[in-house]
């Protein structure tokens, strides 16, 4: 099984531009990334799939590989499926940017799904943790998942999901925590079809797969991650 990490990368961000060249130390927090997924050793090969000059050249000239995209995509998961529609790869990891301090076990756990799955009936593999904070439970910011008895997940919501109805069934609420792996033609599948309603009210991407029938299991773990999204994060980072 082949197994490749790609890490899209935009330069263009909303909330703090050109954020992925900031310096974290002595590297730019794109390479710390690349390195970070990369010293895994978990991967055949670990890419950079970017729209901008700056970041191609930042990974190209310390020896990294990186792709040029388009500009147009609306999310990393489009812009990923560009890069691996010639590549002959049988699944991939979608590393965000931005997580510099992504580590190795979330990631062998879900590249495990897939060497555990002989019928290859799984399409996507994602991360969930249990929240313990009932401010998280109703965050419209913290997107939830709710899965069946084998953690393949059933729905994803902004919403508390399930409904706490009944309050002493010992039921948990899990956050989703949006790292991926996907099987090649899955991902290739979502960058061709359409959002549908669910996806579009929630604005959850993950809700396209379950909106045309393709399974997602979710693998609990400790790791709920630390993505770099403002300057106070930035300043955080190095403090931490």
């Amino acid at each position: 099984m082949k197994v490749i990490a790609v890490i899209p990368a935009r330069y263009d961000s909303t909330r703090f531009p050109g954020k992925l060249m900031k310096k974290l130390g002595e590297d730019s927090i794109i390479w710390t990334t690349h390195q970070a997924a990369a010293s895994t050793q978990l991967f055949d090969n670990v890419i950079v799939a970017t729209d901008s000059k700056i970041i191609f050249d930042e990974i190209i000239n310390k020896g990294g590989e990186a792709i040029m995209t388009r500009k147009d995509h609306q999310t990393g998961s489009d812009r990923i499926a560009e890069v691996i529609e010639s590549m002959d790869v049988d699944v991939v990891v979608n590393v965000q940017g931005d997580e510099p301090f992504i580590t190795k076990k979330p990631l062998a756990d879900l590249i495990d799904v897939f060497r555990k799955d002989t019928q290859q009936e799984i399409a996507v593999a994602s991360l969930m943790q249990k929240i313990k904070s009932h401010q998280d439970v109703i965050n419209p910011n913290v997107v939830k998942v709710t899965v069946d008895k084998e953690n393949n997940a059933m729905y994803f919501s902004r919403s508390p999901i399930p409904y706490p109805r009944n309050t002493t069934s010992g039921g948990h609420y899990f956050r989703h925590i949006g790292v991926y792996a996907f099987r090649k033609g899955a991902l290739l599948d979502f960058s061709k079809q359409p959002m549908l309603p669910n996806e579009a009210t929630e604005m959850i991407e993950a809700i396209r797969y379950l909106e045309y029938g393709k399974k997602i299991k979710m693998v609990e773990s400790e790791y709920a991650g630390f993505g770099i999204d403002t300057p106070d994060d930035l300043t955080r980072a190095l403090e931490g």
